[in-house]
C-alpha cells in the first residue's frame, strides 16, 4: 500500500494554503487612496487639497508616509510616522507652500498647497509603508492642472432636457383637466336625459290609466292636444307631451 507521503499530498495542500495565505494578504494589505477623483483644475493662486488616505485591516505599527512631487527628481514635500491607531503623526514639511491638515483618527495624510503657480502643474505621489506587514508598501498619484480661468459649465443640453419634461408634464396636466370637464358635462347631460325619459314615462301611465301611477303637480309633463290644419284634407290631431326638455308630439 503506498504511503501517504508518496502520493504527494501533503505537497499539494502545502501549496494550497500559501497560495490562500497569499490572497489573504493581498486583500488585507496596506492601500493608500486619494478618493473618488484622482485629478482636480484649479486656478492660479488658489490653494488645493492634495488628497490621501490610508487603509489597513491587520492594524498599523510606525506607519511612514510621504508626499513628492515628480518634477523630474521627485522632490520631497513633506513625511511623517503614525506611531498607532488613533495617535497623530510626527510630520516634518519641508515645502514652504505645503501645510498637513491630515489625521490619523481618520486615517487621513493629506496636505494643501497655498497660493499654487503655473510651476505646481504635474503629479504628486502619496506613499506609505507599514512595518507590520512586514513593510509592505503602496503609492497613488494625483494630478494637478493649473489655469488662468475656470472654464464654464455648459448646462444647454440640462435645461433643454427640464423644457421638455415641464412642457410634457404641463400638457398632461391640461388634458386630463379637459377631460375631467368633458366627463363631467356628459354625465349631468346623461342624469337630465334619464329625467326626461322617466318623467315622459309616468305621464303615459297616468293618461292610460294604470293603478298605483300618482302624477305630481310641480314638474308633472302637460299634454297639449293640438290640430292641423293642411289644405284640401282632414283637420290631423296630434298629441303634444310638454317636459323640461321641450315639447314632443305625435
Amino acid at each position: 500500500m503506498a504511503s501517504l507521503e508518496n502520493t504527494g499530498v501533503p505537497g499539494l495542500l502545502f501549496a494550497l494554503l500559501l497560495v490562500f495565505d497569499s490572497d489573504v494578504l493581498h486583500v488585507r494589505g496596506l492601500e493608500v487612496t486619494t478618493g473618488k477623483v484622482s485629478s482636480i483644475e484649479a486656478m492660479n493662486g488658489s490653494t488645493v487639497l492634495l488628497p490621501c488616505t490610508f487603509s489597513s485591516c491587520i492594524g498599523i505599527h510606525q506607519l511612514y508616509f510621504s508626499w513628492h512631487y515628480n518634477n523630474g527628481t521627485m522632490q520631497m514635500l513633506c513625511n511623517g510616522v503614525v506611531p498607532s491607531e488613533g495617535v497623530e503623526p510626527r510630520v516634518k514639511v519641508q515645502h514652504p507652500r505645503i501645510e498637513f491638515v491630515g489625521s490619523s483618527k481618520k486615517h487621513n495624510i493629506s496636505v494643501l498647497l497655498w497660493n499654487i503657480t503655473f510651476e505646481d502643474e504635474g503629479e504628486y505621489t502619496c506613499f506609505a509603508r507599514n512595518p507590520k506587514e512586514k513593510y509592505r508598501n503602496h503609492s497613488t498619484v494625483f494630478t494637478l492642472y493649473v489655469v488662468d480661468q475656470m472654464r464654464e459649465v455648459d448646462n444647454t443640453l440640462t435645461v433643454i432636457i427640464v423644457s421638455v419634461l415641464g412642457g410634457v408634464i404641463g400638457v398632461v396636466i391640461i388634458v386630463m383637466v379637459i377631460k375631467a370637464l368633458v366627463v363631467q358635462f356628459l354625465l349631468k347631460d346623461d342624469e337630465k336625459n334619464k329625467e326626461c325619459l322617466v318623467n315622459a314615462s309616468g305621464n303615459d301611465n297616468t293618461e292610460n290609466g294604470l293603478t298605483g301611477a300618482k302624477a305630481d303637480n310641480k314638474g308633472t309633463p302637460k299634454i297639449l292636444f293640438k290640430s292641423l290644419h293642411l289644405t284640401g284634407h282632414h283637420p290631423l290631431h296630434l298629441r303634444c307631451l310638454q317636459t323640461v326638455c321641450g315639447t314632443y308630439c305625435r
